[in-house]
């Protein structure tokens, strides 16, 4: 991993924080026993955790409003999948447990960017898959029920020498 890449990886996390599903005493059976588990999820959280603050619930009237006021910009969130893709993935070689990482990496970068264009009343998912090329073939697709009318995607897919990175960033409007 390059030293930009962990960098970024790093103070995003260190922004966000991160906590793994492996209690501490997994981790230590995994240590001892030197064998790996196949899977381990992480679960981001945006504030401290143990700093359970109840928040109130905010009641807000109804608008009635059916339809976007502005259409979701498609076009700039293909320029950020292309810049966050091309700058984390670059250099990079093949490594499963690296690649783990960077998709989980990524596709958070990926949400707070587009998040940051502050587009109201839109739930952003975005779904980042990076895998080996070694001459086969791969087909991806996702099926959603939505309104043509007010939800969209963004998809970029990119490819260096040794791996392949495909980012999707699907936008629903909440009513």
């Amino acid at each position: 991993m390059s030293d930009i890449a962990k960098d970024k990886a790093a103070r995003l996390l260190k922004k966000r924080g991160s906590v793994s599903s492996l209690s501490s005493h997994e981790v230590r059976a995994k240590e001892i026993t030197g064998k790996n588990k196949d899977s381990m999820s992480t679960v981001s959280y945006m504030d401290e955790p143990g700093h359970d603050i109840p928040r109130l619930a905010i009641q807000l009237e109804n608008t009635y409003q059916l339809g976007p006021a502005k259409r979701f910009p498609v076009v700039t969130v293909n320029n950020i999948l292309k810049d966050v893709l091309t700058n984390y993935l670059q250099e990079e070689k093949y490594e499963a447990e690296l690649c783990r990482q960077m998709t989980k990496t990524i596709s958070e970068v990926i949400k707070a960017r587009v998040k940051d264009l502050m587009i109201p009343r839109y739930k952003i998912i975005v779904i980042v898959h990076i895998g080996q090329l070694n001459e086969q073939s791969m087909r991806i697709g996702s099926r959603c029920i939505w309104d043509p009318a007010s939800d969209t995607f963004s998809s970029y897919a990119f490819k260096n020498t040794s791996l392949f990175g495909l980012a999707n960033v699907y936008a629903v409007y909440f009513e």
